[in-house]
């Protein structure tokens, strides 16, 4: 009989810790992108070169749940980008500078998370496909546009995504409604952290989307401060982002566009972009994409505009795995300097054009 009560106790013990496994998980997951690349001018001079990172970041990371009960989760994210070639974290970031942040999920109140995280307009926009870069070589498909005047706090030289410069607010709440009849809003807010001043180096940004069936909108605004000297009171930098775009899935066709613009408040700076592109599922394993893009910046930036056009062809190999050749080329207006985000090389010209053969895999 007591050999019957530890055997019944012992199989409810296994049975609850399997119970427990089952609702909560934590994964690794990442994604990688190499391959070689082709720049007609650098300087004046073409060049190739080894790169990683280009169609989609190098990316490894953890993200969690656990089931709460009543629809209730905790969530978590922790994500690393780095250079492949070299194995260095991504510039001056730390192991988890690309996003980390903890929250709770509800399917009836929506979700709160606290952390560093992106702001709407990077959700809204790219996350959503919104943005053709998301399918159109990714990084060279962002378009810069020959802007080396808008002088964005920690990126402030011609080759930067600048819509997104400043995509993640550290030290921030955020929050995402549930949807109701396809409609969802989100609000965020960053502390500053800055003793005596509230209003110093914080942030806000706020979301209004809407999906029913293949079509989906989205519009979002971000206001960002930047101090002069980082945990100062002092003088600060002002960015103001918004955007509106929308896309439409018809069978193995997606169509996207957007526009985007940024304003340096202290400068009077300021830059938008008109994009749109396609995206084509000829066969399960084989896509074709393309896009065109238009920036063009106000007086204080030179009044300078370009155009820049990007196409892609992808085999998969697998779900996971693909190989890709793509192509980029970009015209700025008057003497401006062309230079295609990614490439890290200034054109002596109005013309740019990269051509480049990579593999992408994610685990």
């Amino acid at each position: 009989m007591e050999k019957t009560v530890i055997g019944t106790l012992a199989t409810a013990a296994l049975l609850t810790c399997a119970s427990a496994h089952a609702q909560s998980s934590v994964t690794l997951f990442g994604m990688i992108d190499a391959g070689v690349s082709y720049v007609s001018n650098s300087g004046g001079k073409s060049l190739v070169s080894a790169s990683d990172g280009i169609n989609g970041p190098n990316l490894w990371g953890l993200t969690g749940t656990e089931d709460l009960g009543g629809g209730l989760k905790a969530i978590f994210n922790l994500t690393n980008q780095f250079f492949l070639y070299s194995g260095k974290i991504v510039g001056t970031q730390s192991l988890f500078t690309r996003t980390s942040y903890v929250g709770l999920q509800s399917d009836h109140y929506g979700t709160l998370t606290l952390g560093n995280q992106y702001d709407f307009i990077n959700d809204a926009m790219y996350a959503t496909g919104n943005d053709p870069a998301l399918y159109v070589g990714h990084l060279y498909g962002q378009f810069s546009g020959p802007f080396q005047n808008l002088t964005l706090p920690s990126n402030s030289n011609a080759d930067s995504d600048w819509y997104r410069a400043s995509g993640r607010i550290a030290n921030s709440v955020k929050y995402l409604s549930p949807t109701f009849a396809g409609l969802s809003v989100g609000a965020m807010y960053g502390f500053g952290n800055v003793a005596g001043s509230a209003g110093t180096g914080n942030g806000t940004s706020f979301s209004l989307n809407y999906l029913a069936g293949g079509f989906g909108a989205n519009a979002a605004y971000s206001m960002i401060k930047y101090p002069v000297t980082a945990g100062s009171a002092g003088p600060q930098v002002d960015l103001d982002k918004w955007g509106i775009g929308a896309r439409y899935q018809l069978g193995t066709v997606r169509v996207s566009s957007m526009y985007e613009a940024i304003r340096n408040a202290t400068t009077g700076g300021m830059i938008y972009e008109l994009t749109g592109g396609v995206n084509w599922l000829v066969r399960p394993d084989f896509s074709l994409s393309g896009s065109y893009a238009y920036t063009k910046g106000n007086r204080v930036v030179g009044t300078q505009h370009g155009h820049q056009f990007a196409a892609i062809a992808e085999y998969f190999l697998s779900k996971r795995t693909s190989v890709y050749v793509m192509g980029v080329y970009q015209r700025a207006s008057g003497d401006s300097l062309a230079s295609i985000t990614g490439t890290g090389a200034v054109s002596d010209g109005q013309n740019q054009l990269v051509a480049r053969i990579g593999m992408h895999t994610k685990f």
